[in-house]
C-alpha cells in the first residue's frame, strides 16, 4: 500500500515563510504515514501577482517575479533537508543553464536525490511574458513508483497526460496556482466556473489514462488571484478519494497502485485500445489552411 498525500497552501515571496509551510504539512504527512506528498506549482517563493497583460513581470528580470533558483542551489538543499525520507514534488521557478531565462518548474525529490524535473509548456493568459517554455515530458523512477510532473495549464492539454501514461506512469502529480474565474466570479469559489474546470480536468485525465492523478494548489489570495484550493487524489476510475476543498490542508489517501492498474485494465484498457494510427492530425504539422481556420476561430 502507498499513502498519498496533496497540499492546498499559500506560498508568497517570503522564502522562510515558504520553508515554514512545508516544515508544516511534511510533518502532518509523517504523522499520518504518506509517502508521496505533493505541494503546489510555485511553493518555493510564490507564483506571479497577477494573469494577463502584467507589464512589470518580464523575462530575464527580477521585477514582481519569485525568485530564480537552481535544481543544485541552496533553496533546494534546504527543502531535501526538510523532506528527509519523504518523497516530494514541489514548484518552483527555475533559473535556466543560460543565468537568464527562468522557467516554471517543478522537481522530484527527497532528501538525498533529485530523482527527475520538468519545466511548464503550456502557457495560459499572458504567463510567456515571465517565464520560457519547456520542451516535453519525463516520467521519472521513484520509491514509491513511476511519476510524471505537470504544472497547472497543462491538464486541460490531454496530449501532456497521455504521453506521460504511454511512458509508464503509475501516478502523475499536477501542480497548481489555480484561480477563481477572473470575471464574473462566483461568490461561492467552490462553485466558480474556473473551480469546476480545475476539479473535472483532475477526474478526466485520470480516468482517460487510468493513473492516480494527485493535484496540488495554491489556497487564499497573492495579489489579485484568489486560488481556489481543491487539493486531491483521484484514483485511475476518476474517483476522487480525498479533497481539501476551498480550504488550505492536506488530503491523503491510501492506495494499493498495483492491484487499482490490474483491477482498471483488466478489460476496458484505455492505452492498449489507443488506435494511433487513426490520430495524424494531432501529429501532422499545422498548414497553411490549419491556421488560417484557427486565427479565424479567434477572431
Amino acid at each position: 500500500m502507498t499513502i498519498i498525500g496533496s497540499v492546498a497552501a499559500n506560498f508568497t515571496r517570503d522564502l522562510e515563510q515558504n520553508y515554514a509551510t512545508i516544515e508544516q504539512y511534511v510533518a502532518e504527512a509523517r504523522a499520518r504515514g504518506v509517502d508521496f506528498l505533493v505541494f503546489p506549482e510555485a511553493a518555493i517563493g510564490g507564483y506571479l501577482s497577477s494573469l494577463g497583460n502584467h507589464g512589470d513581470t518580464r523575462k530575464n528580470t527580477a521585477r514582481s517575479l519569485p525568485p530564480a533558483i537552481s535544481l543544485d542551489g541552496p533553496e533546494i538543499a534546504r527543502v531535501q533537508s526538510i523532506v528527509g525520507d519523504l518523497v516530494v514534488a514541489i514548484g518552483f521557478c527555475e533559473l535556466g543553464e543560460d543565468g537568464e531565462t527562468r522557467y516554471n518548474a517543478a522537481a522530484v525529490l527527497d532528501g538525498h536525490r533529485i530523482y527527475g524535473s520538468y519545466r511548464k509548456v503550456h502557457q495560459p493568459l499572458g504567463e510567456n511574458m515571465s517565464y520560457s517554455s519547456g520542451e516535453g515530458y519525463g516520467v521519472f523512477d521513484t520509491p514509491v513508483g513511476r511519476v510524471g510532473l505537470q504544472i497547472c495549464y497543462d491538464k486541460a492539454f490531454p496530449e501532456a497526460a497521455r504521453i506521460m501514461a504511454l511512458k509508464g506512469a503509475e501516478i502523475i502529480a499536477s501542480l497548481s496556482a489555480w484561480p477563481a474565474a477572473r470575471t464574473a466570479t462566483a461568490e461561492n469559489l467552490q462553485e466558480d466556473r474556473w473551480t469546476y474546470r480545475f476539479n473535472l480536468f483532475d477526474a478526466a485525465r485520470a480516468l482517460e489514462n487510468q493513473v492516480f492523478w494527485v493535484a496540488s494548489n495554491q489556497s487564499g489570495t497573492f495579489g489579485s488571484l484568489r486560488y481556489v484550493g481543491n487539493a486531491k487524489i483521484v484514483d485511475p476510475g476518476g474517483n476522487i478519494l480525498a479533497t481539501t476543498l476551498l480550504g488550505s490542508g492536506l488530503a491523503v489517501a491510501e492506495v494499493d497502485i498495483c492491484e487499482s492498474f490490474t483491477a482498471m485494465r483488466a478489460g476496458m484498457f484505455h492505452l492498449r485500445d489507443r488506435r494511433p494510427e487513426k490520430y495524424g492530425l494531432l501529429t501532422e504539422p499545422e498548414t497553411a489552411d490549419d491556421l488560417a481556420w484557427r486565427d479565424l476561430a479567434h477572431a
